[in-house]
């Protein structure tokens, strides 16, 4: 409970920068949006901070930590001076709801619009990371459906930065790899584990501090962008629950494919928005992206408030050097949502220059500012890891298997693919210009893909069906307007939000469940999907508590391998599952862990080049390869439980046992 404590403390004192930042450098937003801002400032200074100093250093410690919440109050105090350098009261953020009393009642009506949409979705995954979030039961470790692959990866990553404090830090699952891939959004919770905090809170704090930004910056875009509060509470329940005509596959009578609709919240991935079979490709962003997929949450934290401070920039408001900052800190938390900022942008600065060089002008500082944070991220990281075999390459229509080009998006996207056209013919020429960058996205989605899983650019074009969103929203309130006194106007309207909103609230309903087993009748079971059995649990606390933080140990490949990601220990190889969608070659790797396995005489020539510490043997090992019998017999069993037997064969593990 105290390393609780003190990360709440940590990253309150986090919050209380950003929002110092977002009062000294938005003056005239109103509270709500320094509110908000403040948040996602603080949010980005709790990823960089730490990792500058770690940069600077070579580490990833305690006092790593210490020095950034140093640097954090430093830049506190600087945001809180005047330009007449008198102190400013500290707490004059000009949110009144910290000033006097009754104010909060007052900033509760006011933005009462986005909290009535930020709010219900919050607690909706602060319910589904809970439950999927390494819940404990009988000594194992289990999760829900989405997050049984990615989690362990993540996982992972968070416990062998904090356990090995090497900074950058390298794969734990393709021991001695450098990590190219996105890591800020897990040194985030690395930075927790180190004050104290369990691994599950470390886990689930800071995604519940990016969640409320997402949401609410989510609103805010919509809101700046339209001005209107129910057209932007429209655009974000279209944006998380929208979803297509899936759902017909799954009521009796729909043709020649008809499923029983209880298979919904009881099969693996099968849901109105995630079914392979039919060709349903376009997934629920809450289930299959926020809350699974770590790097895409963090990345949108800070991509949603970009985007409203690049409406406000637009409309006139000084907001382009917050805008440069939040742009340029995006690389290493997730490089798609840099990318799609900056597609974003492209079209909204010609339209800039067209107005005219003072127009143009007022854009360099974000261009400038972005590109001097960014780019040696880019070098540094991003580029080494695209420069692989499978990343940037032709390829058209997308993750299209089966379906003709139109027809695929209009089953995928349902009733909002046949809205969005007359909505853009609808929209002013004002709204279609700053959503013009949506269809470079879509443009380029459709002909390039980014990284060896196709599929995987839906984390761009998620951006442009939120532009989408927007304009079907503000499309549908009109035409809502223009009906009224129409006969049959409020059945419309029900039958339309139905057929718009069904996928995908089936799909987050099965999520909600998906931690339990259940069976045809509804009936709860037992939970259902188990990531680490006892066994592997208890061994994973022996390995925390005995075994160096550097060692490295000869595992299966599997991805819910309990050494890699509990412990923070290396692994020879992982999974491919998460290797090769990053461009990391492990095919030789995989080779030599299966003969170290299965011939001894392999094992004794290779163990010393990779410099194996312990061997390890479960049911994973011995479902994937045919285990010698006695390949490890000439070592000391340390630890012995179950099905899980692990042997010290270095000299410096066995020397640890005298």
């Amino acid at each position: 409970m105290f390393g609780i404590l003190v990360s709440l403390v940590y990253m309150a004192a986090f919050a209380f920068t950003g929002l110092c930042l977002a009062a000294r450098m938005l003056p005239r937003e109103k509270a709500a949006a320094k509110l908000v801002l403040g948040l996602t400032f603080g949010l980005a200074m709790m990823m960089w901070l730490p990792a500058l100093i770690a940069f600077c250093f070579g580490v990833f410690t305690l006092w790593v930590q210490i020095g950034a919440l140093f640097l954090a109050f430093i830049i506190a105090a600087l945001a809180c001076l005047r330009r007449t350098h008198k102190p400013q009261h500290l707490l004059s953020f000009q949110l009144p709801f910290v000033l006097k009393p009754g104010a909060l009642r007052s900033f509760i009506k006011r933005e009462k619009a986005m909290l009535l949409v930020a709010a219900p979705f919050f607690l909706l995954c602060l319910y589904l990371l809970y439950t999927h979030t390494l819940l404990p039961k009988d000594g194992a470790l289990y999760t829900g459906q989405s997050t049984f692959g990615d989690m362990n990866m993540h996982l992972g990553f968070i416990t062998s930065i904090a356990k090995q404090g090497l900074f950058p830090p390298e794969y734990s699952i393709m021991a001695g790899t450098p990590l190219y891939y996105p890591f800020l959004n897990a040194s985030v919770s690395s930075t927790l584990l180190l004050l104290g905090a369990p691994l599950r809170t470390a886990y689930i704090l800071p995604a519940l501090w990016a969640l409320a930004c997402v949401f609410s910056g989510l609103y805010l875009f919509f809101e700046a962008w339209f001005k209107r509060a129910n057209t932007a509470i429209l655009a974000v329940l279209l944006f998380l629950l929208g979803g297509g005509f899936g759902f017909w596959y799954f009521l009796d009578g729909s043709g020649a494919d008809s499923y029983n609709f209880s298979r919904i919240f009881t099969a693996f991935y099968e849901t109105p928005t995630n079914y392979v079979v039919e060709n349903i490709r376009w997934v629920n962003p809450i289930a299959d992206m926020l809350i699974p997929q770590r790097a895409t949450l963090f990345g949108w934290a800070l991509l949603f408030p970009a985007l409203y401070l690049l409406r406000r920039a637009v409309d006139g408001e000084n907001a382009f050097v917050p805008l440069g900052l939040l742009a340029g800190a995006l690389p290493l938390v997730h490089t798609h949502s840099f990318l799609a900022l900056g597609l974003v942008s492209i079209p909204i600065f010609l339209y800039e220059c067209n107005k005219g060089p003072k127009y143009a002008l007022r854009f360099w500082p974000y261009i400038l500012l972005a590109a001097a944070l960014a780019l040696p991220q880019l070098f540094a990281f991003t580029f080494r890891q695209s420069s692989a075999e499978g990343f940037l390459r032709p390829h058209f229509n997308w993750a299209n298997e089966s379906d003709s080009y139109f027809w695929f998006y209009i089953k995928n996207l349902g009733l909002l693919a046949l809205l969005l056209p007359p909505a853009a013919v609808f929209a002013g020429k004002a709204y279609r210009r700053f959503a013009s960058g949506a269809l470079l996205i879509l443009f380029i989605c459709e002909c390039f893909v980014f990284q060896p899983n196709e599929y995987d650019n839906n984390k761009l074009l998620f951006i442009a069906f939120a532009f989408s969103c927007g304009l079907v929203a503000h499309f549908l309130i009109g035409v809502n307007a223009k009906l009224k006194g129409v006969a049959g106007r409020k059945a419309l309207a029900i039958i339309t939000l139905a057929v718009l909103f069904l996928s995908g609230t089936l799909t987050v309903a099965r999520e909600a469940v998906s931690h339990l087993g259940l069976s045809d009748g509804f009936e709860e079971a037992d939970l259902a999907f188990q990531l680490y059995s006892a066994p592997n649990v208890e061994a994973a606390n022996w390995v925390s508590e005995n075994a160096p933080p550097d060692a490295v140990f000869l595992t299966a490949p599997n991805h819910n391998n309990a050494i890699a990601s509990l412990t923070g220990r290396n692994i020879v190889c992982g999974s491919d599952s998460f290797l090769y969608f990053h461009g990391v070659d492990a095919i030789s790797r995989h080779e030599d862990v299966r003969r170290m396995y299965e011939d001894y005489g392999a094992f004794e020539e290779l163990k010393e080049a990779y410099k194996i510490d312990y061997a390890y043997e479960s049911d994973h090992e011995w479902y994937e390869y045919y285990v010698m019998d006695g390949v490890f017999s000439g070592y000391p069993v340390v630890f012995e439980s179950g099905d899980v037997t692990i042997y010290a064969v270095s000299e410096r593990a066995r020397a640890l046992l005298r």
